[in-house]
């Protein structure tokens, strides 16, 4: 479903009534195998996955890591961390590009106040600023579930907070590795990055948001929300971070899963096309 509803509202409802409001009950994943009985409960094990591709310029990436660097930093995120009932989320943030391209900027940290968020925050934003050659959303699928299985967290929630320009252009469809994913009970949401006009030569493409609930996001819950101006990166940023932590659905659903029609609005392999149609390989 996409999301439109402001960083205020989502706050209000969610800390009205500890975890109610107005907010659509939780959806929890599958149960998770194979829990490290030691683990430190948390709320959730977010991994924040970002796009790193050419097709990102320099003031984009730059925003973006601001935009969760503010997020973490926000009352508005510290007011919902503390709603849950363990208080404190485990997060690690990783850079991707080509299927083979991840880059680990923080590695899985404990969030349960302000000065282990700002610490985390002043982590991501002291990395160098990076760019890769090309769009595997599915890479980044991929390289994201074993991380779940190398920290030192029991997290309610499994989550993959993924954010790109672009459509899946490298290794495997994006859809097998967000149904691998979805099986173990982990929720894909998405950040579509929609500030720029299509390219051809940098092969974006339209309905960015469509493809995104169509072949990306998945699992009890998931969610997409859409960034189509600068001026709200930041807030969509941290508008989507609350809602992870919160466990919440948007309160209206814009495009119930139910009504979808059973073939994507958009073609799942569509990057792949464009890519094959341009270097024919």
């Amino acid at each position: 479903m996409r999301w439109w509803v402001s960083i205020g509202a989502v706050v209000a409802a969610v800390s009205a009534a500890g975890m109610v409001g107005g907010l659509a009950a939780p959806n929890r994943a599958a149960p998770i195998a194979d829990r490290n009985d030691d683990a430190m409960a948390v709320d959730v094990e977010l991994v924040l996955a970002v796009d790193v591709s050419y097709s990102m310029d320099v003031d984009e990436l730059a925003v973006q890591r601001e935009g969760y660097a503010e997020a973490l930093r926000s009352s508005d995120f510290m007011k919902t961390l503390k709603t849950g009932p363990n208080g404190r989320i485990a997060v690690t943030y990783f850079e991707w590009a080509a299927a083979s391209d991840q880059k680990i900027i923080l590695p899985w940290q404990l969030i349960d106040g302000p000065e282990s968020a700002d610490a985390v925050a002043t982590e991501i934003m002291n990395a160098p600023l990076r760019r890769a050659s090309r769009t595997s959303i599915s890479g980044a699928i991929n390289f994201a579930m074993p991380l779940f299985e190398q920290n030192a967290y029991h997290g309610l929630r499994r989550v993959i907070d993924i954010s790109g320009d672009g459509p899946n252009n490298n290794g495997e469809p994006v859809t097998l590795a967000r149904d691998a994913a979805v099986e173990k009970g982990v929720v894909i949401n998405g950040l579509p990055i929609m500030v720029k006009e299509p390219s051809y030569s940098t092969m974006d493409i339209e309905n960015l948001d469509y493809y995104y609930e169509d072949c990306v996001i998945g699992g009890p819950g998931s969610f997409v929300v859409t960034i189509k101006s600068r001026d709200k990166f930041k807030e969509a940023i941290r508008t989507k971070l609350v809602m992870e932590v919160a466990g919440r659905t948007p309160p209206h659903r814009i495009v119930p899963v139910a009504d979808r029609a059973q073939t994507p609005r958009v073609s799942c392999l569509v990057g792949e096309k464009i890519w094959q149609d341009r270097w024919g390989r």
